[in-house]
């Protein structure tokens, strides 16, 4: 029997479900078999962390990556903007929305995206609501969450991002910002593609979806390393309720303050998601640490600055402080009622 790219596929979920039904075991084996550290020690419960997050991490990773590639063969950028074309604003914000959270994105292709978009004639807060969305909920973000936090919190997170995303793109449309774009970007006009779609196999597709896991895992695995190493830190050596008094719902200066530091900084998903896992173990309340995390992923520096090759700082102001009032009302929101 030839092995095809399916069947291959196949096996390796099956080798997949073996592994991941079985971490638990194998890494209780090794901390307190092989390596014989006490139960419920600083160092164990340290080790413990990392040696088990790690690999449920990037299992979960590989597997939801490997399906997100195999949607995204489906959904070319060309096909992208058709489907966005000519509209209304506020479908226009909730299927860009959603597009966002299975189409290929990163800073570095924010301004392309941007241009493509605009040349469509996609109304620009429709652009926005893409823009929002494609970092903040994409499938890193979404694998960490459910490993780290469950489907409760992941589907918290999802539905709170899109909120922001829909809801900042119709501002941002509303309030006519299309002066605020560099001029040379009205001036290109879009030419007319001149290649065709591909029709993929099923085999073509699985093809996809493994250089789609190669390019991803490859860039990510060492923040999701760095980002376990310092949630293990925290969960083993910071004491119980010590966050509570920086970042808990009784500190109302928490949730702005969060989102202020979050802005300037830099990560993203797999970064800094086991780190505010680590933090909520500690005391800190959910609203404030989803902010923070939303800062991060959602206002991401590198991404403004790029940004500014094609919009004019008070659009770059307007943006920024539409989304960071989201991120603000979403922590205040889940600290009331969490």
């Amino acid at each position: 029997m030839k092995l095809t790219p399916l069947r291959i596929a196949v096996l390796a979920f099956v080798a997949w479900w073996v592994a991941y039904t079985n971490l638990t075991q194998a890494v209780d084996a090794v901390v307190y078999g092989v390596l014989q550290l006490a139960p419920g020690s600083r160092i164990s419960s340290a080790i413990h962390f990392f040696l088990y997050e790690t690999p449920k991490v990037l299992l979960l990773l590989t597997l939801v990556v490997f399906g997100v590639g195999i949607i995204r063969s489906f959904f070319s950028p060309e096909k992208t903007r058709r489907i966005l074309e000519d509209k209304p604003p506020l479908v226009g914000n909730v299927l860009a929305s959603t597009l966002g959270i299975v189409t290929p994105f990163c800073s570095c292709s924010a301004v392309p995206l941007f241009i493509g978009f605009v040349e469509a004639g996609i109304p620009l807060g429709v652009t926005f609501s893409f823009l929002i969305a494609a970092p903040m909920i994409n499938e890193v973000a979404i694998v960490l969450l459910f490993g780290l936090f469950g489907w409760q919190v992941t589907l918290l997170y999802v539905g709170m991002g899109l909120c922001i995303a829909i809801i900042a793109g119709y501002i941002i449309d509303r309030l006519k910002v299309e002066r605020f774009v560099e001029e040379w970007v009205y001036a290109i006009r879009a030419q007319p593609s001149a290649l065709q779609e591909e029709r993929l196999s099923a085999d073509d597709r699985v093809r996809y979806g493994w250089t789609q896991v190669r390019e991803i895992v490859a860039k990510v695995w060492l923040y999701v390393l760095l980002g376990i190493a310092v949630g293990a830190g925290i969960h083993g050596y910071v004491p119980e309720n010590f966050m509570a008094g920086l970042m808990g719902r009784s500190a109302w200066w928490a949730v702005p303050v969060s989102v202020l530091i979050g802005v300037p900084l830099y990560s993203n998903a797999a970064g800094i998601i086991p780190i505010v896992h680590a933090l909520l173990e500690k005391g800190a309340s959910l609203g404030t640490t989803l902010a923070f995390m939303m800062s991060v992923i959602g206002l991401s520096l590198p991404e403004t600055i790029i940004l500014r090759k094609v919009l004019k700082p008070p659009l770059i102001a307007i943006f920024v402080g539409v989304v960071a009032t989201g991120i603000l009302i979403v922590g205040y929101l889940f600290n009331a009622i969490m």
